[in-house]
């Protein structure tokens, strides 16, 4: 029989082993935080032939209700998802503050959406929610105004920022003869496309060719037609030498055009911009504005649709070089940082604005 003394020993030694091994054990499981999760996880390789998910549902966010753009744009949507056998839900705030979209990302959680798709009004901060909705296997795609590139999958861009930039300099920059004092009429303070543009276009105008242009001001009319009216009143009575306004929102170029359709500047003062064809029809017919570009604003919508399926039905992941097809558009290539391009702009003048509808 062994002492009491080698027992009581053997039996502290048992049990410093065991305490050992579960600290060994405790450190070894991955940390509870998101973070972490998330980078020991591989993401599933994308199977270009994998079938098409049908009976899906979306929840699309615009940056604001009541704006008619936002409204045809996520109407492509709706023709997506009805296309490809699924719902789309067309959910969001009345007005395009930074934080408004939160509540109908939770929202749309909570209803076990299969994906979100959202035009940003501010990329930091939705990014909280998105990344929780994500963790909760919701698709995010981001469309027509970008979220933080790690808050969701791809983002369904019009055009290139740079072509935008580049285009809306140029085109008043014609009108005027590559000379004089102009200003931009933005829509939102933190507009993530809206400041994009604005940044190339303050880069473009630093080229040789626009030496004799000056940017005096950018004003910001919030996406409102009657701010966007006064906001174009005000730049004229405080810029008397003022030669051309850039107006990159449709809401702003329209209510711009509505001021000077009526205004002695009239003719005088050169306007371009990205808007509807059927809104500037009467400005173009009238002289009031000689030229203006946009894209389709429903093929924005509805690629942002085919490529929630695609990323639903694991057909791609937002990897650069990733194809997939996105019905009636054809053929599309994930670019770098999850980016897909729609296509090129168009520009709207006396020649061509009857062929449009839209």
């Amino acid at each position: 029989m062994k002492s009491p003394r080698l027992l009581l020993a053997a039996l502290a030694l048992v049990a410093m082993l065991a305490f050992a091994a579960c600290g060994e054990t405790k450190d070894d499981e991955p940390s509870s935080s998101s973070g972490a999760a998330q980078e020991s996880e591989s993401p599933a390789a994308a199977d270009p032939n994998a079938p098409l998910k049908t009976g899906l549902s979306t929840v699309s966010i615009p940056k604001q209700l009541g704006n008619p753009y936002e409204e045809f744009e996520h109407s492509g949507i709706d023709e997506a998802m009805k296309e490809l056998g699924g719902t789309n839900k067309i959910t969001g705030p009345t007005d395009a503050s930074a934080s408004s979209q939160i509540s109908f990302i939770n929202a749309a959680v909570q209803q076990k959406a299969d994906a979100i798709i959202i035009a940003g009004n501010d990329p930091g901060a939705v990014a909280p929610a998105l990344k929780q909705a994500a963790e909760r296997g919701v698709k995010v795609v981001g469309m027509d105004s970008d979220v933080a590139p790690d808050a969701r999958s791809v983002f369904i861009n019009q055009v290139t920022t740079q072509l935008v930039g580049e285009n809306q300099v140029e085109s008043i920059g014609r009108q005027i003869d590559y000379k004089g004092e102009i200003a931009i009429l933005s829509a939102t303070a933190n507009a993530t496309n809206q400041n994009a543009w604005i940044k190339v276009m303050e880069e473009t105008l630093k080229q040789d060719k626009y030496k004799d242009m000056k940017l005096v001001k950018t004003a910001y009319g919030d996406d409102d037609d009657q701010k966007s009216f006064q906001e174009m009143q005000g730049l004229i009575q405080a810029y008397p030498d003022l030669k051309g306004v850039i107006s990159p929102t449709t809401v702003g170029v329209a209510a711009a055009a509505r001021y000077l359709s009526s205004s002695p500047e009239k003719g005088k003062v050169k306007l371009t911009g990205l808007g509807f064809p059927n809104q500037m029809r009467k400005f173009v017919e009238d002289g009031t504005v000689e030229e203006f570009q946009l894209w389709v604003p429903k093929d924005v919508g509805y690629l942002a649709g085919q490529a929630a399926v695609a990323l639903v039905s694991g057909r791609i992941t937002g990897k650069e070089g990733e194809k997939f097809e996105a019905g009636r558009l054809g053929e599309y290539t994930i670019g770098a940082n999850g980016e897909i391009v729609l296509g090129p702009l168009t520009t709207f003048n006396k020649d061509n604005i009857a062929d449009f509808d839209f």
